[in-house]
């Protein structure tokens, strides 16, 4: 087997395409975009890209085909944030089922890693923010995956533990038929907020765009950024987040709360548009915008995803949370295009919010995508992402 970084724009498109061979089979797969993956790695598209801070490299066998694939990169923003060593990634792995291949692409991730000073490498994550690419698919193998979400074989597992990567946490997906009741606690906790004046709550208007951007931002940064791993964010990034989302955006079914017109939750759920882009085979062209708009005006889809859901912390636990969810509930019953609620993402290092999604009677756990984390040094104590408590 041979391997080779990748340097020109062949190569990148064969570092693109790799998956198209390896799912050809598979009922569930979707292919991403070419956009997004490409985005990722292009320093107009992702504010973290710098010029010597990712590589990429291909897998070939000895007919040389290619077998594999992966990157590694060393975000500035997140390399040393509550850690007690640098911590580097890797990313958009892919392999056949074979052992010595995903070794030699892990070996030749972590020997670039620690040259750039890194002490360990988390995957397979994103060279970004952690709402897109981050975990490995652990269970879920049997259905759609959602946008921006990653989708592997089951054997994935094995090759990642076998290297030696241990679980750093775990991010859920929680599958609910939309018509269910909520549980009348949850009801009554949300009603006392309804009651109570200083408490507004307002769904997104695209003519007020940039006030909703700020207020996005304002409650991320104080609900997440404190989050490890995760960066504080700046308007420009807010920005090219709610931008992203324009073309999907259903007004009605992203909201905030407010306190004294003080912003301080916010809970945007999306058409899940994976089930329109799976009939585009990753190509948003001309054509490929029409068959989704077309989708859009007939209102095919069926499933609404939650993609984010933030309360500051001061306000958790007051039944912010609850209202939210109950308005946004409602309206989704009465959108009858939508049946099927998605919620993306939910760490376990988040209890709270865990407990909470398990009283919606009907909840499943429908996938699970896992973080793993290898430490170079392997005497090293080796400890899992901490579980938040209530107090903090």
């Amino acid at each position: 087997m041979i391997i080779k970084q990748v340097i020109d724009a062949q190569e990148a498109s064969d570092f693109l395409k790799l998956p198209i061979s390896l799912y050809k089979e598979n009922p569930y797969w979707i292919r991403p975009l070419d956009k997004d993956i490409i985005g990722v790695f292009d320093s107009k598209k992702n504010t973290v890209v710098q010029k010597d801070n990712f590589k990429r490299w291909l897998l070939f066998d000895e007919r040389k085909k290619i077998i594999g694939r992966i990157a590694a990169f060393v975000n500035t923003k997140t390399v040393n944030k509550n850690n007690d060593y640098p911590v580097g990634g890797v990313g958009f792995f892919e392999c056949i089922n074979n052992q010595e291949a995903a070794d030699l692409l892990f070996d030749t991730a972590k020997n670039w890693l620690q040259k750039q000073g890194v002490e360990a490498m988390e995957g397979p994550i994103n060279f970004g923010d952690r709402d897109r690419w981050w975990g490995l698919l652990t269970k879920g193998f049997d259905q759609e995956p959602n946008y921006l979400a990653n989708f592997n074989f089951s054997y994935y597992q094995r090759l990642f533990e076998n290297y030696g990567f241990k679980l750093y946490f775990n991010q859920f997906t929680f599958k609910r038929d939309i018509l269910l009741k909520l549980p009348e606690d949850y009801i009554k906790k949300a009603t006392h907020i309804f009651n109570n004046p200083d408490y507004k709550f307002e769904h997104i208007r695209k003519k007020n765009l940039d006030k909703y951007t700020e207020d996005f931002r304002t409650i991320y940064n104080k609900a997440w950024a404190k989050h490890l791993g995760v960066s504080e964010m700046k308007f420009r990034q807010a920005k090219a987040i709610i931008k992203s989302l324009l073309p999907v955006l259903d007004e009605k079914v992203a909201w905030f709360g407010y306190y004294k017109k003080e912003p301080i939750a916010f809970f945007i759920a999306v058409p899940e548009v994976n089930q329109v882009f799976k009939k585009l085979n990753g190509k948003l062209n001309l054509w490929g915008k029409l068959i989704f708009l077309k989708q859009k005006l007939l209102k095919t889809n069926k499933k609404l995803l939650g993609i984010i859901f933030g309360v500051i912390p001061k306000y958790d636990g007051k039944g912010v949370t609850q209202a939210i969810t109950y308005i946004l509930r409602n309206v989704m019953e009465e959108k009858t295009n939508y049946r099927i609620f998605e919620m993306h993402g939910i760490g376990d290092f988040n209890p709270a919010m865990i407990k909470l999604i398990a009283k919606f009677e009907g909840s499943e756990k429908s996938k699970i995508h896992t973080t793993y984390r290898y430490i170079f040094d392997r005497n090293r104590p080796y400890v899992r992402m901490p579980i938040k408590t209530k107090e903090e």
